[in-house]
């Protein structure tokens, strides 16, 4: 997790640790089962189970009724967490190993590969369903709702795997299989499946367990959970293509969060109401979240919406509402009308908190969804075929009419003698903050008029197998075709001064131009008015900031490829001059600006910008609208 907050650095972490060493040092007790639904309160200490506690702000020791759910470490089914002090993951192939003994036990449970990773690893999914469905048809057949879990895009955030395990062994296993008789469970258990096995116990300094933690990128350091629009990454590509094919009605994306400190141990939000998917924010705010955290609370967490603090030393500034855009999990399934969550967990709970606070949490949203799948269903196809007339591209932030009673840590600020700052030293004790502030980004900025579909020339072979592999319906013209249509032109264009994700962002001044023009055969044409033509929308509309113009796969547009030499443009342009009194005029006016009177080469591409022989085509999109 990186979305809006930045970690505290290691020399902030140092100065917490240095003005803790008065603290007493213990170890939690990680395998005592509270007897009631409230946490029991401690003080808060420094605990010794992972290698960077020492440098991590005081933890407060938790029990609560969720861990009743654990297994002895000698039960026969005890996952590896469980057998390993509920301090450590397994591995990519003990993951399986476990699982696929699991699998064995019941025809509930199916795996299938989603694709291999670029180092060769299979993404596995395991498929439960009461039937026992093995293929995309012969889940649709049974008319229930599937939920889609997916743990592990940033592989050192790792919850999720450990939780959906416990989860599948206490549905087949256990006393959970009800929750098979109206929902269906599509789980991911590692996304990233190479940075899953980078791993070492030096990875993620501010995350609280467990032991061996994988790295946050691919292993082509790509950040998975700023992919799903450019679609770049294999692991993405094989992702977009699984949502497609196995359609699921909700996608839960487990992480664990970096920041701040705070008593919330299970956050999870999703995008506003104000987006692309209404009915279904509505659904998710009004059903969703209050049985998910009802449950959550009554198993001795601490729920609460994502937490974004708009400063990390000053908490009274308040917070950030987070209206994402598509590059992310919530802000792309916002855009294709899947109700998407993103669970952030707090990073500086301990592991064993974290897995059964998400244990819970999956364990309830299969519950709510078998309950209320008519209400879920119905939500999105209202979205789906809304078509609005005006869609928005970007967004602008406001403070909130209402505030946020924030259930924080108490903290103090001290000059470093390290870094020569004042940092944040978090004390570890429990703080009401009292209608904090929220501002979001809640106000419309670039809106555009919906086009009713777009054209792509063929040779753009690399946007159009993107906007394939998102499931984006297209038909191609089979003959030449004229037609008036809209088209961008851009200038002052602005490319980013260093690498973004892979690739190089850009961004421009845009007016559109009606023209009249040819179509050739084999011109694809992507109408807007499609389950996913909202998405269509914010990936081809270039001020769209996840548009695949900003991400770059437009830039050879902005390479000029054709010249003329001075000698050939000062008697072209004494021919131009003399041929149209309006062009004689118009240079005439231009003359009256003297940083143009004065720059001789700025004055002979003048001429050859207004001559036949200029490239009609240089800054023009290629994407023309229909209205």
């Amino acid at each position: 997790m990186d979305m809006r907050l930045a970690p505290l650095s290691i020399i902030t972490l140092l100065t917490i640790s240095a003005s803790s060493t008065t603290s007493t040092f213990a170890t939690a007790n990680d395998t005592q089962t509270a007897t009631d639904n409230t946490p029991k309160t401690a003080t808060p200490q420094i605990a010794n189970s992972y290698i960077n506690d020492k440098i991590l702000p005081p933890a407060i020791e938790w029990h609560g009724k969720s861990e009743e759910l654990l297994l002895g470490a000698d039960a026969e089914w005890a996952t590896p967490f469980e057998q390993h002090g509920l301090k450590t993951s397994p591995s990519y192939d003990e993951t399986f190993i476990w699982l696929d003994k699991l699998i064995a036990q019941s025809d509930k449970l199916k795996k299938v590969s989603i694709g291999k990773s670029p180092q060769g690893r299979d993404i596995w999914m395991i498929i439960a369903s009461q039937e026992g469905a093995a293929t995309p048809e012969t889940l649709a057949k049974n008319d229930k709702p599937s939920v889609l879990v997916q743990a592990g895009i940033h592989s050192g955030e790792i919850d999720g795997k450990d939780a959906g395990m416990m989860l599948l062994r206490d549905i087949i296993i256990g006393d959970k299989g009800e929750l098979l008789n109206k929902t269906n469970l599509l789980f991911v258990p590692i996304f990233s499946v190479d940075g899953h096995e980078r791993s070492t116990q030096y990875n993620r300094v501010n995350q609280r367990g467990p032991l061996d933690m994988g790295w946050r990128t691919t292993a082509n350091n790509l950040n998975l959970n700023r992919d799903y629009a450019k679609a770049d990454s294999l692991e993405m590509q094989h992702m977009l293509r699984t949502i497609n094919t196995w359609q699921p009605d909700l996608y839960i994306d487990v992480h664990v969060t970096d920041g701040i400190d705070y008593q919330y141990d299970v956050t999870f939000g999703y995008n506003l109401p104000q987006g692309l998917s209404p009915a279904s924010y509505n659904w998710l705010e009004k059903i969703y979240r209050p049985a998910i955290e009802a449950d959550l609370t009554s198993q001795g967490h601490i729920p609460g919406p994502l937490v974004f603090a708009i400063d990390n030393t000053d908490i009274t500034k308040g917070m950030s509402l987070w209206n994402a855009s598509p590059r992310y999990s919530n802000g792309y399934g916002d855009a294709r009308h899947l109700p998407t969550i993103l669970v952030e967990n707090h990073s500086l709970k301990p592991f064993k908190q974290r897995v059964l606070g998400t244990y819970v949490m999956l364990e309830s949203t299969l519950k709510t969804v078998g309950q209320q799948a008519t209400k879920l269903k119905a939500a999105i196809r209202k979205d789906k075929f809304s078509y609005s007339p005006m869609v928005t591209l970007s967004w602008k932030e406001k403070q909130q009419d209402k505030g946020w009673d924030f259930k924080g840590i108490d903290y103090h600020l001290e000059k470093s003698e390290i870094s020569g700052n004042e940092v944040v030293r978090w004390t570890g004790e429990p703080k009401l903050y009292p209608d904090l502030p929220v501002i979001g980004n809640t106000v419309a900025d670039v809106r555009v008029k919906r086009a009713s579909a777009y054209y792509i020339p063929a040779q753009w072979t690399e946007v159009i197998a993107r906007l394939e592999n998102h499931g984006i319906r297209l038909t191609r013209t089979e003959q030449e075709t004229e037609m008036a249509l809209e088209q961008y032109q851009f200038t002052q264009p602005e490319f980013a001064t260093k690498d973004y994700e892979g690739r190089q962002r850009v961004d421009a001044q845009v007016t559109k131009h009606s023209i009249k023009t040819t179509l050739p055969a084999g011109t694809v044409k992507i109408d807007t008015k499609q389950p996913l033509g909202d998405l269509a929308i914010l990936l081809l509309e270039p001020q769209s900031p996840d548009s695949l113009f900003q991400w770059g796969l437009f830039n050879p547009i902005f390479t000029r490829t054709e010249y003329i030499e001075n000698y050939a443009v000062e008697p072209l342009a004494r021919q131009m001059l003399e041929e149209s009194p309006a062009l004689q005029a118009e240079f005439e006016l231009a003359l009256a600006d003297p940083l143009f009177a004065t720059n001789p080469k700025a004055r002979l591409r003048w001429f050859y910008e207004r001559s036949p022989y200029y490239d009609d085509q240089y800054m023009k999109y290629p994407v023309l609208r229909q209205k």
